[in-house]
């Protein structure tokens, strides 16, 4: 009996994986979104079974050409949020990865909704801080060394602007990190780095 105990708590703990898929923690979106295929900030149009309809308000990095993507969420095992967490009419950044092959057995005509996702679709990892509220001008989440598996932290609301120019190169993760603290003082940062933006005379962090 103590050992099942034992074995539940490690299956719990955020140092070793997730209980729902067993999965390691990968980071906040700071360091996740460097490796999607496509990053986007946009708003859910309709929820299909275990995937959700996204209308792209921004690209951050990817195929700009896009105005809609379908994304993949939980089903069975596989390790991704649950549809239910993004309703219809909710904003969100997304960090996604793109579906170049579907394994055997993850797609059944016969449950077109339910299944692991189609070709050229995408799918939203729940191993990592992948998704962000976007709320107003702004958004919150596990951006930036927040803990792991905390999905709403908290934190000063940070100006898209400012990740999108994070995304991009143009600011480092230091400044990005700065804008998420917990001081009233650093919306004047915010508002500072958006002239930066629009002025167009960032440099790259070295």
């Amino acid at each position: 009996m103590r050992t099942a105990a034992l074995l539940l708590a490690a299956a719990l703990s955020p140092l070793t994986g997730h209980a729902e898929c067993g999965c390691l923690w990968e980071g906040s979106f700071a360091d996740v979104q460097a490796e999607a295929d496509l990053v986007v900030a946009g708003t859910v149009e309709q929820r299909k079974g275990n995937s959700i309809d996204v209308a792209i308000g921004r690209t951050l990095r990817g195929d700009s050409w896009r105005e809609q993507v379908r994304v993949w969420l939980k089903t069975g095992d596989y390790c991704r949020p649950p549809a239910e967490d993004f309703p219809e009419g909710s904003r969100w950044v997304l960090a996604l990865s793109r579906i170049d092959a579907v394994p055997e057995g993850g797609f059944n005509p016969a449950t077109p909704n339910q299944s692991y996702g189609r070709e050229g679709d995408y799918v939203l990892s729940s191993c990592g801080g992948y998704w962000l509220r976007w709320t107003g001008d702004a958004v919150t989440g596990n951006l930036v060394d927040a803990p792991r598996w905390a999905r709403e932290p908290e934190m000063t609301p940070v100006l898209l602007n400012v990740l999108e120019a994070y995304v991009a190169g143009r600011i480092d993760k230091a400044r990005l990190k700065e804008a998420s603290r917990e001081d009233p003082a650093l919306r004047e940062l915010m508002l500072n780095t958006r002239q930066f933006l629009i002025h167009g005379d960032a440099a790259k962090p070295e």
